[in-house]
């Protein structure tokens, strides 16, 4: 994709948060240390899915590949924004700024494609054990993961066709910590509103044929697990779908919105932003560790196998 347009812009200024040099400082202090937990869980989610046996199994491969988009949505923004904390121009090519305002959005639709695909997998888990195997075979879960890319790059496409066409004459200046598409639009000399229309409806589509599934999915696993009973069976069965649950609100609810509601005020704006494209990629593998047995089991084996090796 062509990114060069026709403006007299050549580079924007990042804000980011504060101008205020202390503060500065700190933020850059808590984002990175939120940037090294964010590599070094996903990569220790990747590296003990692959090696460990036990996680060869489709939840798991649909979860390291959460991982590792993951690991792409931090580190499209974070390291930029890093940079701009502890510099004193701020600046951004207008290239750069719609290549990373690109990926951006290809990572995170992505993202909603691949909770949507691991919610079948609980439907397909939990409310139909025997035929489970047969549901998600290695050759589906492998076309589910490509075609959420595929969907997701088309998408993404579709958005920036018309922004690259977009002029950017006067106003450089982004009250943002990094390039996401509405906040280039206020930007532009050139009418928005075919860039609005495109955005508002390519985001409630892309919304309800993720979000949809997912609710879909989630109807039929109460069903199920309410039917189930004993107790410890229902709490057995619903354990297995918390860590999705509480993955899904966090991200959802604020990358939605973010996008849905493109005039959001500045502090919402960077709040929902900072939600789904810093902190939840940090609290995935925590989440995905910490509640559950097999991923705990497994890092336990991996850390002895480790042990053994370097003794």
């Amino acid at each position: 994709m062509a990114l060069r347009n026709h403006s007299v812009v050549a580079e924007f200024i990042l804000l980011g948060f504060s101008a205020d040099p202390h503060i500065q400082a700190l933020l850059f202090a808590l984002f990175l240390v939120i940037y090294l937990l964010t590599l070094v869980g996903n990569l220790m989610m990747l590296l003990v899915i692959s090696i460990d046996s036990h996680l060869h199994t489709p939840m798991y491969f649909f979860l390291s590949n959460l991982s590792f988009l993951d690991l792409c949505l931090s580190s499209v923004t974070v390291p930029k924004m890093l940079e701009n904390l502890l510099s004193v121009t701020k600046t951004i090519s207008v290239d750069e700024c719609l290549t990373q305002a690109f990926f951006v959005f290809l990572t995170a639709g992505n993202e909603c494609f691949l909770l949507a695909v691991m919610a079948y997998d609980r439907y397909a888990a939990i409310c139909h054990p025997l035929l489970y195997g047969q549901m998600m075979s290695k050759q589906l879960c492998i076309h589910l993961v490509w075609g959420s890319w595929g969907f997701s790059f088309l998408n993404a496409v579709i958005n920036f066709i018309p922004v690259v066409k977009l002029e950017f004459c006067e106003n450089n200046t982004i009250r943002h910590y990094s390039c996401e598409l509405p906040s280039l639009f206020p930007l532009s000399c050139s009418n928005i509103t075919i860039n609005l229309i495109v955005l508002v409806c390519s985001s409630l589509i892309h919304g309800f044929e993720t979000f949809l599934p997912i609710v879909l999915s989630y109807v039929h696993i109460v069903s199920t697990i309410l039917s189930i009973s004993s107790t410890s069976g229902r709490s057995k069965a619903f354990s297995t779908c918390s860590s999705h649950l509480t993955a899904v609100s966090l991200f959802y609810g604020s990358g939605l919105l973010r996008y849905l509601m493109p005039n959001l005020g500045l502090s919402l704006k960077l709040i929902f932003s900072v939600q789904y494209s810093i902190v939840t990629p940090m609290l995935n593998p925590l989440i995905y560790s910490l509640k559950n047995k097999e991923v705990k089991e497994a890092m336990r084996r991996s850390l002895g196998k480790l042990l053994l090796y370097f003794r």
